[in-house]
């Protein structure tokens, strides 16, 4: 198991934030390996610059939403797929970061009643 239970004591400081740091480090990987993705993808199908390519890439990952338009079908698949995917990989990467937090706050306040 990867969390403790709620009989188990409170993990100490330093385990804890050794927890944060493997799960924003899996956060990061999954944004960064998303993100080559995303540029490549733009790159190819919708012909655009890397520098382009890594602009659109990344406001999509963040949330925001592309830059400019896309020409041609293909370019134009690609990005409403990667759309629908970076909101998912955003929403995850979230949670992998504050499912730490969340546990430990929730866990303290079993162990206080």
């Amino acid at each position: 198991m990867m969390y403790e239970s709620r009989s188990e004591p409170l993990l100490p400081r330093a385990v804890f934030l050794r927890r944060l740091r493997r799960h924003g480090a899996w956060a990061f990987g999954i944004f960064a390996c998303s993100l080559a993705v995303g540029m490549a993808g733009f790159h190819w199908f919708c012909g655009q610059a890397w520098i382009d390519a890594f602009l659109n890439a990344a406001m999509l990952l963040g949330g925001m939403g592309p830059v400019g338009t896309f020409e041609g079908n293909g370019g134009k698949i690609f990005a409403g797929l990667y759309a629908l995917y970076a909101g998912v990989v955003f929403l995850a990467g979230s949670v992998l970061v504050i499912a730490p937090i969340l546990h430990r706050l929730l866990h303290r306040w079993h162990l206080q009643k």
